[in-house]
C-alpha cells in the first residue's frame, strides 16, 4: 500500500528492531547485563594504504617501490625506531605517547579478494572468503545477546550495514537523533496508523510496516532524550566524521543502552594523487578523534570505550604511474582507549621482502580480532557468533 513511501524514508528502512523493553531488557531470555563498556567502530572505507599510515621507517623496499608516495624519515612522527605515524596524525601520536593506542599489523584472511564490495562483505559478515553469510557479525552479537536491547547497535548513517544486521535483530542507522525524531512524525507515520485498521492479516505488508512503525517511534523518542540529557561541551570538527563522534559521545555521556557505536569515514580508494586525498581525510580521523578521546577523558569514560579502526584491505606496496597505489591485502587495525593490556606495537612491522604477488602477506586473521573484542570487550560468546573457534589476543 505505502511501502514504497515509508522505505524511501532514509534511516527508517533500517530500522526493524525488537520491540523495545528498555527497563526489562535483563528479565528478556539472551538478554545481557550491560557492563558499560563501548565499541566504537570506525570503518576507513575504500582500501585505506596502511603501509603510509604506520610507516616502515628502516625498510629500503618501501623507499624503492615508493619513490613519491613514501614519507620520509624525517616527516613521519616516530613511534618506535622503526616505525613512524603519518605527519597528519598528531592526535593519535599523542594517545601513542599516552599509553591509550595499540598497532596490529598484517591483519588480513586467506584468499582475499581485492574487489571492495566482496571484501567488504567478508569484513562485514566474518565469512571465510568463499563463503556469502546474510548477517554481520555484530548482528549476530545483537541476536546473541542483546535481546530486548533495540538501541544495543548504532550506526551513523542513512543506511545500515551489513555488519549490524541479524537474523532478528538489527542496529539502527541514523545521522541525527533530532532528525530521527522528527522524521518519525512525518505525514507517513499518520497514513501507516490509519491503514492499520484496514488489515485482516498478520502476514499483510501493512502490518509488518505498522510494527516497523511502532518500534521506530519508540526508538527516535528513546535515543532523542537520551542524546539531550548530556550532550557534550568539547569543541568537535565541523566534519563528517566530527558530527558522527560527537553524536556518539552524548549518548555515552548519558549512559544510553548501547555497546556498539559504527561510523565510516572515506573513500580512500587511492588510485590516483594518493597524497592529498590521504591527508584529507587524516586530517579528518584525526582531528575527530582527538576530540572524542579528550571528552571522554574530561567525563571519566575512557576507560569505557575502545575504538577500532578497519579497512577492507590495503594497498600494493609499489605506487602506480599516476600517484598513487592499487588494491592490495593485508592491513594494519588501530586501537585506542584507556583500558588497553598492551600498547604500542603488538606485532612485527610487515616483511616487505617477503611478498605474494606484490602483495603484503597476512599473519592475523581478521576473525581473532573479531573473536577478542566479542570475548574480551563485550563479554560475548565469540565462538557462536562467528561460527567458528579463532584464537584470541592479548591486547585486551
Amino acid at each position: 500500500m505505502f511501502r514504497r513511501d515509508f522505505l524511501k524514508s532514509g534511516s527508517l528502512a533500517t530500522a526493524a528492531l525488537m520491540m523495545p523493553q528498555f527497563l526489562k531488557a535483563l528479565e528478556t531470555p539472551g538478554a545481557m547485563p550491560v557492563n558499560g563498556r563501548k565499541l566504537v567502530i570506525i570503518q576507513l572505507s575504500g582500501g585505506n594504504d596502511g603501509l603510509n599510515t604506520i610507516i616502515p621507517l628502516r625498510n629500503d623496499v618501501y623507499y624503492r617501490e615508493r619513490p613519491r608516495l613514501a614519507i620520509k624519515p624525517d616527516k613521519a612522527l616516530r613511534l618506535t625506531d622503526e616505525a613512524g605515524i603519518h605527519p597528519t596524525l598528531s592526535g593519535l601520536k599523542s594517545l601513542w605517547d599516552d599509553g591509550a593506542m595499540a598497532v596490529l599489523n598484517s591483519v588480513g584472511y586467506p584468499n582475499p579478494d581485492r574487489s571492495h564490495f566482496r571484501s567488504m562483505d567478508i569484513w562485514h559478515s566474518g565469512s571465510p572468503s568463499d563463503a556469502y553469510w546474510e548477517t554481520g557479525w555484530l548482528g549476530r552479537y545483537l541476536d546473541a545477546h542483546c535481546a530486548g536491547r533495540p538501541a544495543a547497535g548504532l550506526e551513523l548513517d542513512d543506511t545500515l550495514s551489513l555488519a549490524l544486521k541479524g537474523e532478528n535483530a538489527k542496529g539502527l542507522a541514523f545521522q541525527d537523533a533530532r532528525r530521527l525524531h522528527e522524521s518519525t512524525r512525518s505525514p507517513y507515520f499518520s497514513a501507516y496508523s490509519a491503514a492499520r485498521g484496514k488489515s485482516e492479516s498478520d502476514e499483510a505488508p501493512v502490518d509488518y510496516l505498522y510494527k516497523t512503525m511502532a518500534e521506530t517511534l519508540s526508538s527516535a523518542d528513546y535515543l532523542f532524550e537520551q542524546s539531550k540529557k548530556r550532550p557534550s561541551t568539547v569543541t568537535y570538527p565541523a566534519t563528517g566524521l566530527g558530527k558522527d563522534l560527537k553524536t556518539i559521545a552524548s549518548l555515552i555521556l548519558a549512559d544510553t543502552d548501547t555497546s556498539v557505536y559504527y561510523a565510516s569515514l572515506g573513500s580512500f580508494d587511492t588510485h590516483i594523487n594518493q597524497d592529498g586525498q590521504q591527508k584529507r581525510l587524516f586530517q579528518e580521523l584525526n582531528d575527530a578523534l582527538l576530540s572524542f578521546a579528550a571528552d571522554m577523558k574530561a567525563n571519566g569514560k575512557w576507560n569505557e570505550v575502545l575504538v577500532v579502526t578497519f579497512s577492507e584491505f590495503g594497498r600494493r606496496v609499489a605506487q602506480n604511474a599516476s600517484g598513487g597505489t592499487d588494491h592490495g591485502t593485508a592491513n594494519c587495525m588501530l586501537f585506542l582507549g584507556g583500558s588497553l593490556r598492551e600498547k604500542g606495537l603488538l606485532n612485527a612491522m610487515p616483511d616487505l621482502g617477503d611478498l605474494q604477488d606484490g602483495d603484503l602477506k597476512f599473519f592475523v586473521d581478521f576473525r581473532q580480532v573479531y573473536a577478542t573484542l566479542l570475548r574480551q570487550w563485550l563479554g560475548a560468546d565469540d565462538q557462536k557468533i562467528l561460527k567458528n573457534s579463532f584464537p584470541t589476543l592479548s591486547f585486551l
